[in-house]
């Protein structure tokens, strides 16, 4: 991923970000000779102190297989997408994506006991399901147990994290403002059911006006 000088992310930023509530992405491992990579949409949960972050999968999906043979993977999360058409934007009139994302480059340790996947299911609940904190995984009793087999667990190890909020940062106050105001206005004409992207017009908008005060502060 590309990040210009005006697009990088700090920590602080990226934390506050996925702590909003993005806990979905996808995960990419390295194919065999010959093949592409393989991708799996997940969702994980990020543990940024301890620097990992844990999910779990299938015991048939190909991603382990690949974890197997290498075990360097890259976990990505992008949201507030929106198209910015090039009138927009002033001269010369190129349009662009916004968009942010976020990538943790990580090693994958393959977890297949039955205590270390429940530890992870658990911790996962907890993350996901709080509303029900009698629900938990324990090996060997009840229906939840009879299911881990048919699980692995995965605990990526994070060393480094790359950051890009692509939001013309690089443009005039005037011009970001304007962008802004645009968004809002095609985000409000926007019918949902035929127009899904809306919401994201309305994110972007959100981080557009987000990093420009940023960048004034």
């Amino acid at each position: 991923m590309l990040i210009r000088s005006w697009d990088r992310g700090d920590e602080q930023e990226w934390r506050a970000w996925l702590a909003e509530g993005r806990d979905f992405g996808l995960l990419a491992a390295n194919g065999g000779p010959g093949e592409g990579p393989v991708l799996v949409p997940t969702h994980f949960l990020l543990d940024a102190e301890r620097g990992e972050i844990l999910l779990h999968l299938a015991a048939p999906n190909p991603l382990l297989a690949a974890v197997r043979a290498d075990p360097r993977v890259t976990l990505a999360v992008t949201d507030g997408y929106a198209f910015a058409p090039g009138h927009w934007r002033g001269e010369p009139g190129t349009p662009t994506s916004y968009y942010a994302s976020v990538h943790f480059h990580c090693t994958a340790e393959l977890v297949e006991s039955a205590a270390g996947k429940a530890e992870i299911l658990n911790r996962q609940l907890a993350h996901f399901q709080p509303e029900t904190p009698d629900i938990r995984v324990v090996p060997g009793e009840g229906e939840f147990a009879r299911l881990l087999p048919g699980l692995r667990g995965l605990r990526l190890a994070v060393h480094e994290v790359r950051a890009k909020f692509k939001y013309d940062d690089k443009k005039p106050a005037d011009a970001q403002y304007a962008i802004a105001d645009r968004l809002a206005e095609r985000a409000a004409h926007r019918p949902d059911a035929r127009h899904p992207r809306r919401d994201q017009d309305a994110a972007a908008r959100t981080q557009v006006l987000r990093r420009h005060q940023r960048r004034t502060d």
